[in-house]
């Protein structure tokens, strides 16, 4: 699993604790680590406040990955730039943030990234992360090879029609 945290997350702990809690980024990538390990994963994470590093970082580990999980701090409502990145290496991305972020300011509610995301998860703080590493490890656990697809119901088709013009 590759874990990509956004600009000023190196500053958690110590800034705006109110909101984003006392928990330092170094606590949070050795639980989220030890999350991995007890679901039999591996993470590569890193952090930087340049937003080309982390698309730097998705295209260099895009192969070796089987999951992402982000955190991309304020350039969730602004960066197409990581947003088509996201999109590009067909990584099935996972959304976190620390604070709820449909709460907060009017400008923090839209994600541009949400849409190339499988999920957003936000507002649990550390457990945000954890929550999508456990959703990560139910979408891609091997185990998911042996189930036995269960009997479809029938559909029915419903044919489309052209717009008018």
């Amino acid at each position: 699993m590759l874990v990509l945290h956004g600009p000023n997350l190196n500053l958690l702990g110590e800034r705006e604790p109110a909101v984003y809690g006392r928990t330092t980024l170094r606590e949070i990538n050795h639980r989220i680590r030890v999350r991995a390990r007890a679901l039999g994963g591996t993470v590569k994470a890193f952090q930087s406040n340049w937003e080309g590093r982390l698309v730097d970082l998705l295209h260099q580990h895009r192969r070796w990955a089987d999951v992402l999980i982000i955190n991309p701090g304020a350039l969730t409502h602004t960066s197409y730039v990581l947003r088509d990145a996201i999109e590009a290496v067909r990584i099935p991305a996972f959304e976190v943030h620390l604070s709820d972020i449909r709460k907060r300011e009017p400008w923090r509610r839209r994600s541009v990234v949400r849409a190339v995301c499988k999920r957003q998860i936000s507002g649990l703080g550390v457990e945000s992360y954890l929550t999508a590493l456990d959703a990560a490890a139910v979408l891609h656990s091997p185990l998911r090879e042996g189930i036995v697809p269960t009997k479809r119901r029938k559909t029915r088709e419903v044919p489309i029609r052209a717009a008018k013009r």
